[in-house]
Formats: structure tokens, sequence, C-alpha cells
């Protein structure tokens, strides 16, 4: 007899050992690990829309032929770029917190509303 796989049971189950925490607030790196998480099932989601999409232009659709979709090179390429435009957008706050220590007299635009608003 085979012994019965419970998916939703091993996608909770925890890793053995003590969770790593690589952020000095352990509360905002679980927060960064359900947003990746939430990043990741939208990026998979994404790819079966555009399979969706690509078969509907060629005939008739259903799940076996959703589930058995090869992107062409090209198809996956431009799936590789969107991916990649996607995950800048995600992080697109860390680019600019770098991006800002460059400038650390800059001033922020609290800052700038602030001045703006006294000037009133």
């Amino acid at each position: 007899m085979t012994k019965q796989i419970d998916p939703l049971k091993l996608a909770g189950a925890k890793p053995k050992g003590k969770r790593p925490f690589f952020l000095e607030n352990p509360d905002v790196e679980r927060v960064l690990a359900v947003t990746m998480a939430v990043a990741q099932e939208l990026a998979v989601m994404r790819e079966r829309l555009d399979t969706v999409e690509r078969l509907l232009e060629s005939k008739g659709i259903s799940q076996k032929d959703i589930d058995n979709f090869t992107p062409s090179k090209p198809e996956a390429e431009a799936r590789g770029a969107w991916t990649q435009e996607y995950l800048a957008r995600i992080f697109r706050i860390y680019q600019q917190d770098i991006e800002g220590l460059n400038k650390p007299n800059e001033p922020t635009s609290e800052d700038v509303g602030n001045e703006l608003a006294a000037h009133d």
C-alpha cells in the first residue's frame, strides 16, 4: 500500500533547526518572507495566464493543455524579461535606499512637503 502525501501539510512543514534571521527585526523579516511568497505565487499565476492567452489564440483550451505547455525559446525569454521587470518593481524600495546612500544630505519627500507647506 502506498502512503498518501498531503501537500498542504508538507507546504507548511517547518525545516529542522532554528530559523536564521538576517535582518535586525525578525518581524520585518517575516513580513518580507510573506511578501516574497506572494510575489512567487503571482509570478506563477502570470506564467499560467500567459499560457492561457497564447493557447486561446491558436485553439480551444483545456487544463491538460495548460499543464503540458512548454514555451518556445522566444516565449521563455519574454517571460524571463517580464519576471526581471516584475522583481525590479517589487524591490524598488531597496534600490532607492541603496541609491540614497550615495546622497546622504538629500531631503526626503516629507522634508520637501513640510517646506512647501511652510511657504503657504
